[in-house]
């Protein structure tokens, strides 16, 4: 099993799901999900970087603040991102979110993501020892 991500249904908003051999893979799947629900992360040109850091009592609010602080950070900028990095030590997190400003003819953007929510939250090691990060987020 290779690193990756997935989208889920729920009813009018959308989940995101990271897998991954470490938790901090985890949670780089989890916010390229994020950026699949707004367009294929496929198309984010790599040119600029931003550094996000936050911190949580536990893996699964880290994994809310860390894709809120993405959310953030593509509002305020202006940016999608295509590539994200990140290194989690105890309860804090540096991530390093790489992509661009957004061009609508060529990311032509489906949706706005509004928050990441604790609905379906779950951080959890699988049967297989992969690190799974998941959580809906309200578009």
């Amino acid at each position: 099993m290779v690193p990756r991500y997935e989208l889920f249904e729920h009813f009018a908003d959308i989940g995101v799901r990271g897998i991954g051999r470490t938790l901090a893979e985890a949670f780089e799947q989890g916010a390229l999900a994020l950026t699949s629900v707004i367009t294929d992360p496929g198309l984010v040109n790599l040119d600029s970087e931003v550094i996000v850091g936050c911190g949580a009592p536990d893996p699964e609010l880290l994994f809310v603040d860390w894709l809120n602080a993405i959310i953030y950070e593509m509002a305020t900028r202006h940016m999608l991102f295509g590539k994200y990095s990140v290194e989690i030590n105890g309860n804090s997190l540096i991530g390093r979110a790489i992509g661009e400003i957004v061009n609508i003819e060529r990311h032509q953007p489906a949706v706005e993501v509004k928050g990441a929510t604790f609905t379906q939250l779950k951080v959890y090691q699988n049967e297989h020892g992969f690190w799974v990060a998941q959580c809906v987020v309200d578009v």
